[in-house]
C-alpha cells in the first residue's frame, strides 16, 4: 500500500500502460516520494473530503509519460505528483483545490481547465517541506495548446 486508502496498483495504474504493454513500476525513490505525497496531502484531503477521491494518474514511467504526451520535466515521472478528480460528490474539484491551497504543504497545485465554478481535475504535487514552492497554477488552452497562468 502507498498510503491507508491508495494501493500499489491504483498509483500504478494507466489503461495507455496496459494498452500499450509498458511496465509502469517505480523504483524505491519513486515509490518513497508517492508515498510522501499520499501522506502530506492525499490523506488529509481524504479525510476531509469524507469519502473516496479517484486517482486519475499518479506515478508514470518516462515511456508512459512520452506515449501520453507528458511534459518531460513531469513530476509524475519521480513519484512527486498525482491527477485527482471527485467523482462521488463529496466535494466538488474547486472545494479540493481551495483545501489543499489553503490548508496543506504543496509544491505545486493546477486548476486544470474546467471553468471559473470547477475544474475538470486537479495536479497536485509535493517534494518536501524545504523544497515545496506552493505555486497556484490553472492550465488553459490557447490556439490548441496548453498554457499555464499564475493563479
Amino acid at each position: 500500500m502507498i498510503s491507508k486508502h491508495i494501493s500499489e496498483r491504483e498509483g500504478v495504474y494507466s489503461i495507455t500502460a496496459t494498452r500499450k504493454g509498458i511496465v509502469n513500476i517505480p523504483n524505491i525513490e519513486e515509490l518513497n516520494n508517492m508515498k510522501l505525497l499520499a501522506e502530506k496531502v492525499f490523506e488529509p484531503l481524504r479525510e476531509w473530503v469524507g469519502g473516496p477521491i479517484r486517482v486519475n494518474s499518479f506515478f508514470r514511467c518516462s515511456e508512459l509519460n512520452k506515449a501520453i504526451g507528458g511534459s518531460s520535466k513531469s513530476q509524475h515521472c519521480k513519484g512527486q505528483a498525482m491527477d485527482i478528480d471527485d467523482t462521488r460528490c463529496y466535494k466538488t474539484n474547486a472545494e479540493m483545490f481551495q483545501f489543499i491551497k489553503d490548508e496543506l504543504e504543496f509544491d505545486q497545485i493546477i486548476w486544470e481547465y474546467g471553468d471559473n465554478e470547477n475544474p475538470d481535475w486537479i495536479h497536485i504535487s509535493y517534494v518536501s517541506d524545504a523544497s515545496n514552492r506552493n505555486r497556484c497554477l490553472r492550465a488553459i488552452r490557447k490556439n490548441g495548446k496548453t498554457h499555464y497562468e499564475v493563479i
